[in-house]
């Protein structure tokens, strides 16, 4: 006879667990409480026996060759169940680390997917509604009954989880505000966030791959040298290029260059000291209903450190959010989580520094695979 106890945070999921691997001819031998040294394992613990098979009569004649040549057999067998056996700790102990304390009625599938997003960083209040989101897409899994049936279908559960993490957040690659043209683009974000490299990707791909007239507007006068860096892109693509000093200037070059299609402006990288000593500029940005201002953030950010830096510009008026060094991070719930919280949509992704390949166009589909832990190629779609 063999014996085995199950753990699990419910008595009905640890006797689902059983079945499934013991069969119908498993026999319940006792239920309880697990004991303080097994809590990790789960709230409860259930005992199942099973007859074992009875074992073959032999032909001892055979003698030591048979017994030789049966071990390897044996030892694969029991190597194969050790790695069941390791697989279900495996997925036990992950539900402990990243499950959360309480979850009456959870399916056995979302605790792995709450695992997924916890591991990539998805804040865990969020993570807990999308999961449950999910499960209330699948309505037929959340009868009684299903809580006694094999695991449900992990692919289904995973789809829903898609359709639940895509409902959260809104991918919107556009530039400017409306179709009133020119379509003027303003980049604001904190020092070393990838402004103006991704302004000059920007300004080839949706100006000069167009064939659109573009101007470059550079306001970043912090910085020694921070406006060359730009002019000399301008002069080898060869567009327009100016430096208003002052806002009054900035509106100038804006009203003198009406006939360009696409007006992209750079601004200084301000860190939350410096903030007061733009709000002039903040002020022009927020108030003018032609500007389309984006914030530009780092995606290697904690979600702390992120969040810090979205609420301290928001004083910009910024519409929607460009995130910039996904090669250096592979964590990206942080991402999510600012969209989701501030409900600001996502337009551009950069990742890498090459110029201008290295940018591509939001979609929802990409945000959610990257969180999954399952990126296909780029997408170089956009407005």
């Amino acid at each position: 006879m063999r014996i085995k106890s199950y753990y699990a945070r419910t008595i009905e999921d640890a006797m689902a667990q059983a079945s499934q691997e013991l069969g119908p001819e498993a026999l319940l031998v006792n239920s309880r409480k697990a004991p303080p040294e097994a809590l990790h394992l789960g709230a409860y613990e259930v005992v199942f026996a099973i007859d074992a098979p009875p074992a073959e009569p032999g032909e001892s004649s055979q003698g030591e060759a048979l017994a030789v040549s049966g071990f390897g057999d044996r030892l694969s067998a029991d190597v194969a169940e050790l790695k069941r056996e390791l697989e279900g700790m495996r997925r036990v102990l992950t539900r402990t680390a990243f499950g959360p304390a309480q979850w009456p009625g959870a399916l056995p599938t979302s605790s792995d997917g709450y695992a997924a997003l916890t591991a990539a960083e998805v804040s865990p209040e969020l993570a807990r509604e999308i999961v449950q989101g999910a499960e209330s897409r699948m309505p037929a899994a959340r009868t009684p009954a299903a809580r006694t049936q094999p695991r449900p279908d992990g692919t289904a559960f995973q789809h829903a989880l898609v359709e639940e993490l895509e409902s959260r957040f809104t991918a919107q690659p556009v530039l400017g505000r409306g179709e009133a043209k020119p379509r003027i683009v303003a980049l604001v974000g904190p020092p070393g966030s990838g402004k103006t490299s991704t302004l000059v990707k920007l300004a080839v791909n949706y100006g000069l791959a167009s064939r659109r007239p573009v101007l470059l507007l550079s306001v970043d006068t912090y910085r020694v040298a921070a406006a060359e860096q730009l002019r000399s892109y301008a002069a080898i693509l060869g567009v327009g290029f100016q430096v208003p000093e002052t806002v009054t200037a900035l509106a100038q070059a804006i009203e003198e260059n009406r006939g360009k299609e696409l007006i992209f402006i750079d601004t200084p990288g301000l860190s939350a000291g410096e903030l007061d000593d733009s709000s002039g500029l903040a002020r022009f940005l927020a108030t003018r209903p032609d500007i389309d201002t984006q914030l530009v953030l780092s995606a290697s950010m904690k979600s702390a450190d992120l969040t810090r830096v979205v609420d301290s510009f928001q004083v910009f008026g910024p519409q929607r959010l460009v995130f910039t060094k996904l090669d250096e991070t592979s964590s990206f719930g942080p991402i999510f989580n600012e969209a989701a919280r501030t409900g600001k949509p996502l337009s551009f992704f950069a990742n890498g520094q090459r110029i201008p390949e290295d940018l591509e166009a939001v979609s929802a589909r990409r945000l959610t695979e990257l969180i999954l832990n399952n990126a296909p190629g780029r997408s170089r779609s956009a407005a």
